[in-house]
């Protein structure tokens, strides 16, 4: 199975531009304890554009698709994401989200298409559902901690879900290939209080293999911020930004590459809850 995909777009500064439109060099944040856990539920709003390529039993290739282009499904899509994060101690925390950026479409194709051993004629009417289910639990040692800071090293699972299904109702043809991949992940992550109302929060996770049959990388960068209301709950925007690329030469199952991301904006409602964490 090979898909592969270019991303649009970048990491714009966020911190930064926050920083420096909002707030003087001279403010200072309210020292405070941390609170012991947050959730949170937003709206991501993401962009995608997409190439698929799935190879027949036999070996032989199937066709370059592009998933918006040749099969109708949405370059842009608004899903809902949610997740929260729990301190177990003033220097530990977990981390956990989810959200399904899955699509379906429908639509006559203007070229013929090989895929997991069948043909779809041009002019057949293709019906095509993409299943991408993104979960990520995250454990987090903040070796650096203040009362409106922290900075430490991140391990965790990414694990996503992946399919793609072709079917052609009027000829009785249908196809589909999945993969479910639990990625182990490692990175930073850090939060600055900048005062009692806002906080920058960043991210920055990555895995990488090299060895005989298979090869490949992941980075996923996250960087945000919010505006506290109230005692605890906050309003954030953050942009989330991933790549993958993993090469299979052999295996019983899968020979091929897969190259794969996304990249969004999300807008989010956060609540916090629990006491102040200790601060031993």
């Amino acid at each position: 199975m090979i898909m592969n995909a270019k991303i649009s777009g970048g990491v714009v500064g966020l911190a930064a531009t926050v920083w420096l439109a909002l707030f003087p060099s001279s403010a200072k944040a309210q020292s405070a304890d941390r609170e012991r856990g947050s959730v949170y539920i937003g709206t991501f709003i993401t962009d995608r554009n997409t190439s698929a390529r799935v190879d027949s039993d036999a070996g032989n290739p199937g066709t370059d698709v592009d998933l918006e282009g040749d099969l109708g499904l949405k370059a842009s899509t608004s899903v809902v994401r949610a997740g929260g994060d729990f301190w177990i101690s003033r220097r530990q925390r977990l981390d956990l989200s989810y959200f399904d950026l899955s699509r379906n479409a429908s639509r006559t194709i203007d070229k013929t298409i090989n895929f997991d051993d069948r043909t779809y004629p041009i002019n057949t009417v293709v019906s095509t559902h993409n299943q991408m289910t993104i979960t990520k639990l995250d454990y987090t040692f903040a070796f650096l901690t203040r009362d409106n800071w922290f900075f430490g090293v991140d391990a965790g699972l990414y694990v996503m879900k992946l399919g793609l299904s072709l079917n052609a109702p009027t000829r009785g043809t249908f196809s589909t290939q999945s993969l479910t991949a639990p990625l182990p992940v490692v990175g930073f992550r850090g939060e600055y209080g900048i005062n009692d109302r806002w906080t920058l929060r960043g991210s920055f996770q990555w895995f990488g293999v090299d060895l005989t049959d298979v090869s490949g990388h992941f980075t996923d960068t996250y960087a945000g911020v919010d505006r506290r209301f109230g005692k605890r709950f906050s309003v954030g925007l953050a942009y989330d930004t991933v790549g993958l690329n993993i090469d299979v030469s052999k295996t019983e199952h899968l020979k091929g590459s897969l190259d794969w991301g996304y990249n969004g904006w999300l807008l989010y409602f956060k609540t916090d809850f629990g006491g102040g964490v200790s601060k031993r």
